[in-house]
């Protein structure tokens, strides 16, 4: 019998990356909205690794069921590291989708020299059971920001991450290539490494 596990999120994105490593798994991952519940987490710690267990965490007690959340976002050295845990919420102004906060953050990196733009995705994983049993896993990756973005794979940031070893931004690769290299991949290999550990077998 595979075992349910809720995606403390609603973005069908992030459900089709996931779903990828969970299937290696006898884990069937929903999404909130399936089991009927619809939370918004108020993600009030400073790190990723706070936020991802704060909404696995709660999306577990209100479901019943084991549950998993990432929490991701882009991190500008230039920046001292913003936007980072604020990236979907960057600006705090809601009138703004992915596109607004990408022009936002070409904006206020506008003053930043070629050479000095580095950047990385970072993406914590976490697993929350009902048992109390938590399996958080974090991946990075590293690159920098282009000035207008290119390509028209992926979502978020991706237009203006320039990624060096392939020589375009993670928009411009092919998505099982981006998933192969990308923070939430490498994030995901570890947390398939964990979960083995843990004792979740292989399909």
């Amino acid at each position: 019998m595979s075992m349910k596990v809720v995606l403390a999120s609603k973005n069908r994105h992030k459900l089709e990356e996931i779903s990828k490593i969970t299937e290696k798994f006898d884990i069937q991952l929903v999404l909130q909205s399936e089991c009927g519940v619809d939370i918004d987490v108020e993600e009030n710690g400073t790190t990723f690794e706070e936020n991802s267990y704060i909404k696995a965490k709660a999306v577990m007690e209100a479901t019943g069921l084991p549950a998993l959340a990432d929490d991701s976002g882009i991190a500008v050295d230039a920046l001292n590291g913003e936007p980072g845990i604020y990236s979907a919420r960057y600006g705090f102004d809601d009138t703004l989708d992915d596109w607004g906060r990408m022009m936002l953050l070409l904006k206020n990196t506008e003053h930043v020299p070629d050479g000095q733009r580095q950047a990385k995705f970072v993406c914590v994983i976490t697993l929350v059971t009902p048992e109390g049993k938590t399996i958080q896993a974090r991946g990075e990756v590293h690159g920098e920001l282009t000035r207008a973005p290119k390509g028209e794979n992926g979502f978020g940031y991706d237009p203006i991450f320039f990624y060096p070893p392939a020589g375009c931004t993670t928009a411009e690769l092919p998505s099982e290539e981006k998933n192969r290299v990308s923070h939430r991949g490498n994030a995901l290999k570890l947390f398939y490494e964990k979960m083995k550990e843990a004792g979740y077998a292989d399909k």
